[in-house]
């Protein structure tokens, strides 16, 4: 990534699948349990800084349960306060140290009618149960599972507590729009990126040859032979 002028990068992907959910997060998750998902995505994480690119965690407080792909809808996961902290949100918690995070476009209505990205108490729960201080950024704005004016769900996402606004996909109207309603950083989200920007090193000289083949040797299971 570094080499092409990339610096940073949209995961790991630190949602929990549950059996029965929508396969929108499908291969990107880790693992089938909060500590699996925890200890790869934290390899990931490591690996991602040691190549001088700064991580993202995704999608905050999580998407595992998701029944629906919120690229199209918005998904409804009516588990407690709690139980989202100790399950879902536990991950995101054991790397609540990484410099930046992504949120879940997904209503908890146990915890709020408006979906995470525009909620206050979700964005509560986030600093001080996960206990996440980096800086965050939404989902992408223009998913389907927000609905309204792009400038609208901005502002609310900013009001909610989100740092930095998302736009993937649009008309250069649209971006601008989006761009105003964000408007300048606070102060809080500008010390968050500068803390951000801090994390990011040197990246470590490595042979990418040598671990290429280290990592066909452990996928075919040959370092493991009598």
């Amino acid at each position: 990534l570094l080499p092409l002028g990339i610096n940073a990068d949209c995961l790991p992907v630190l949602d929990v699948p549950v059996q029965g959910a929508n396969d929108v997060i499908g291969s990107r998750a880790y693992g089938h349990t909060a500590q699996a998902v925890a200890d790869m995505g934290l390899a990931a994480a490591q690996g991602l800084l040691e190549g001088g690119v700064l991580p993202v965690i995704k999608h905050i407080p999580g998407h595992g349960r998701a029944q629906a792909d919120s690229h199209f809808e918005l998904p409804s996961v009516n588990i407690s306060r709690a139980e989202l902290i100790a399950t879902d949100g536990a991950p995101f918690a054991a790397l609540n140290d990484v410099p930046m995070g992504m949120t879940a476009h997904i209503r908890y209505p146990q915890i709020d009618s408006e979906p995470a990205t525009l909620s206050k108490d979700v964005m509560s729960l986030i600093r001080d149960d996960l206990g996440f201080d980096g800086l965050i950024m939404t989902d992408d704005i223009s998913m389907k599972a927000l609905q309204g004016d792009l400038g609208d769900l901005s502002r609310k996402a900013i009001a909610a507590g989100c740092d930095v606004i998302l736009h993937c996909n649009g008309t250069l109207d649209e971006r601008r729009a989006v761009a105003e309603a964000a408007g300048e950083m606070t102060d809080a989200a500008q010390a968050r990126a500068e803390t951000a920007l801090t994390m990011r090193k040197k990246p470590t000289d490595i042979d990418i040859l040598a671990l290429e083949a280290e990592l066909e040797a452990l996928l075919n299971g040959r370092l493991n032979a009598s």
